[in-house]
């Protein structure tokens, strides 16, 4: 099994997520997405695979996040394009599916 996470690796989620995907015997590869931005297809590929929202993908604390409190999907994948602190982690990709790791044990759903 392959999985691909967007990971950041200052976030314990995320951390945790990476360590129970190669404890599962996964073969992961990592994309530092705050270093290797995504754009604005592959962010609404993911979330149109994981079934969700860029809403529902968006980092809501971060201060960049409150002027998008009305604005529509195109805005918020705009604003994850120009900041990339935006967007939730971590993100796991395999062939059966995306999941937004919230918590880390939801990608068994993909394994």
């Amino acid at each position: 099994m392959r999985a691909t996470i967007y990971h950041n690796p200052r976030c314990s989620t995320s951390r945790q997520t990476l360590a129970l995907l190669e404890a599962a015997g996964v073969e992961v590869t990592i994309v530092d997405y705050l270093k290797t931005p995504l754009d604005r297809d592959d962010l609404k590929r993911l979330y149109t695979r994981a079934g969700i929202t860029p809403r529902d993908g968006l980092r809501v604390r971060e201060d960049a996040a409150k002027p998008l409190v009305d604005a529509d999907d195109d805005a918020v994948l705009d604003a994850m394009v120009r900041d990339p602190i935006l967007i939730q982690r971590p993100l796991v990709e395999t062939t059966k599916g995306v999941r937004l790791a919230r918590p880390p044990e939801s990608v068994h759903d993909i394994l």
